[in-house]
């Protein structure tokens, strides 16, 4: 079995060159400008992972790593763009680079690019994984619309926002892992426990990001701390603040969603403190993570073929960036 680090180097050589022709220059240049700027290529790398947890990783996979890298930078693209933002990965946004008009461009072209990647697979798994990748492409789309409209709404669940984060981060990386697993000939069975492995680590990976958003160190982050601050989205730590706060805190906390002043930020992270969002944070993360190693658990192969991706987990929730 070979490690997460091992295979990112492995997936890196394979996907490391112009996926895209030279012109339309602004069209295409703006495509490969955010594969350039890299990324963890978590999910990629976790195909090629679940395909050696069943079985040596065959060409295929590859084919699919490089589909759901394609996939998920159109995604931040387009996210991007709906939340305005100035940075990704410690750079300058697609949208900023290039202008809103080609940064919507380019994310459809690379969507397009990762089907053409998944139709070069072997035909006796293509049905399945075309399926699979459809749907949750879809499901992609429908998280990231419900994010968009909690921003007009006054209140919303943990139950809501669960499901909404579900769909726009954790069914992708559950897919990479379903996928993988395809290639590898798992069972319908191990198929069920690594997609929902792959789904309740993406949840607890979602709390990490809601929190390093809030609480991370700027420099190792490489976004803009406080972003989902400043742009009012309602993350964990903005829902269950508003759940536990007391009547002076809850005022303040509203007040301060329908202003921008330069302070908006601290304010909001000094009644996130007082409210101990942090550590309610870290069980919330803990939860998933358990639920998810459950998961991984009750998957029907040898122990020893199953530490890399313990590993990955581990890695995923302890991160800084």
């Amino acid at each position: 079995m070979h490690s997460f680090p091992e295979l990112s180097s492995l997936f890196e050589k394979d996907f490391t060159r112009r996926h895209f022709p030279e012109t339309p220059v602004n069209l295409y240049d703006a495509a490969q400008y955010i594969l350039r700027i890299g990324g963890k290529r978590v999910r990629p790398v976790s195909v090629l992972m679940t395909n050696e947890l069943f079985d040596d990783i065959h060409k295929d996979a590859y084919h699919v790593a490089t589909a759901v890298e394609l996939f998920h930078n159109f995604s931040l693209i387009h996210d991007d763009i709906m939340d305005k933002a100035p940075l990704r990965r410690g750079m300058e946004t697609v949208h900023m680079k290039y202008g809103n008009d080609s940064a919507l461009l380019a994310g459809d072209v690379m969507l397009v690019a990762a089907y053409e990647e998944i139709n070069k697979i072997d035909f006796s798994r293509l049905h399945a994984i075309l399926s699979l990748f459809s749907r949750t492409a879809k499901e992609v789309c429908e998280g990231q619309q419900l994010d968009m409209d909690f921003e007009k709404k006054d209140s919303v669940t943990i139950e809501e926002y669960l499901e909404m984060i579900s769909l726009k981060t954790s069914v992708l990386l559950a897919a990479s892992m379903q996928m993988g697993a395809i290639i590898g000939g798992a069972s319908q069975g191990n198929q069920h426990h690594i997609y929902e492995f792959g789904k309740n680590l993406g949840i607890a990976f979602q709390v990490q990001d809601d929190y390093l958003d809030a609480f991370g160190d700027p420099e190792k982050f490489g976004k803009q701390v406080g972003g989902d601050i400043l742009a009012n989205k309602k993350t964990f730590l903005l829902i269950h603040a508003l759940d536990v706060a007391n009547e002076k805190q809850k005022a303040e906390l509203l007040a301060l969603l329908s202003t921008n002043n330069e302070d908006k930020v601290s304010k909001v992270l000094a009644i996130f403190k007082e409210c101990k969002v942090d550590e309610w944070a870290e069980s919330l993360k803990e939860k998933y993570f358990l639920i998810a190693m459950k998961h991984l658990e009750d998957t029907a192969v040898m122990e020893s073929r199953k530490s890399e991706l313990r590993k990955l987990a581990q890695y995923l929730l302890q991160r800084e960036s």
